[in-house]
């Protein structure tokens, strides 16, 4: 009787930790938190706490180069609101670091998140630098990472979905660059999303390993453009079987006739156009006319469009989806 008893308790124990977190801790820039500094306030977390952390970020600025390593992870940062609570660098490939060698593209982040089960809402994260060289904003390797109504600004590849077994989603944010501002490996879901290209380049580069079903999809989103924009790509491969797949999105008339982009000239993955998949269903707008696009991409069928479930692309995580 007392081992059932002791089982139950530890399940009902484990069952509210899930629910609620364990613990919550306050970032303000004024004092009135228990850390001034969001990085501070990540390292004071327990690592492989038992439940999830909730950081709650007051609005401000904050010049932070920060990370949530792989022993921190059910972490939740939580802003106020995406327009006044932000997180900004200003790193980028070939910039001189402490150390006098040059940074690469993979340590300019602004936030690197290694851990599994990381949460952010209402945040702006930002790398400042421009046409420097490539300056990534957000870099993701975590498994089961979520981002809601939040902000990600940069120009060069702003997002990196890095991990081959990574799953992240992206809801009601906005993500605005220059060239292949969202690249990477993992399996990642956009849904509603605004995606502002400020130059004539291209939106997309993943690199999806040929073992994945699935790449970026994009659920009814809109892409739109800084004024004077008029030649974009919806894509282009990184490496030869990038899968990327748009599914009711509305496209402004930056998006070129064609759509996407083989990537020509790629000596050490050449011809990737003959093994990239990427394809559409019930795009919208001026860019959104698919009679032009390049012969080797897809218009899927109402059949092939409803594979795409979230349970079909993330298997056995279902992410918390808002109601809007």
């Amino acid at each position: 009787m007392k081992k059932l008893f002791l089982i139950l308790l530890i399940s009902a124990t484990n069952f509210i930790l899930a629910q609620n977190p364990y613990i919550t801790i306050t970032v303000a820039q004024d004092g009135s938190g228990q850390f001034t500094s969001i990085q501070k306030a990540i390292t004071s977390i327990r690592d492989l706490g038992p439940g999830e952390a909730l950081v709650k970020i007051k609005a401000g600025t904050y010049h932070e180069k920060i990370v949530i390593p792989s022993s921190k992870h059910k972490i939740t940062l939580q802003g106020e609101n995406k327009e006044n609570t932000i997180i900004t660098n200003d790193d980028y490939s070939g910039k001189i670091d402490a150390l006098n060698e040059k940074m690469t593209t993979f340590n300019s982040y602004t936030l690197l998140i290694m851990s599994d089960d990381i949460k952010i809402s209402d945040v702006m994260i930002q790398n400042s630098s421009c046409n420097q060289g490539q300056a990534v904003a957000l870099h993701v390797e975590g498994d089961r990472f979520s981002i809601k109504n939040s902000k990600i600004l940069g120009c060069q590849d702003t997002v990196y979905t890095g991990g081959n077994h990574s799953r992240q989603f992206y809801e009601n944010c906005y993500i605005e660059g220059t060239t292949d501002f969202l690249f990477g490996s993992a399996t990642v879901i956009f849904k509603n999303c605004t995606i502002k290209s400020l130059a004539n380049s291209y939106i997309t580069a993943a690199s999806t390993d040929q073992s994945k079903k699935f790449g970026y999809v994009f659920f009814d989103c809109k892409l739109i453009a800084k004024e004077g924009i008029n030649k974009v790509f919806l894509g282009r491969p990184w490496r030869p079987y990038a899968k990327t797949v748009f599914i009711n999105t509305e496209m402004g008339k930056h998006i070129v006739p064609e759509g996407w982009n083989p990537w020509k000239g790629d000596k050490m993955f050449p011809d990737k156009d003959k093994t990239a998949y990427y394809a559409e269903f019930g795009s919208k707008g001026e860019g959104g006319k698919t009679e032009n696009r390049v012969t080797w991409s897809h218009q899927l069928t109402k059949k092939e469009a409803k594979k795409y479930t979230l349970k079909n692309i993330f298997g056995d995580w279902k992410p918390n989806m808002s109601n809007k």
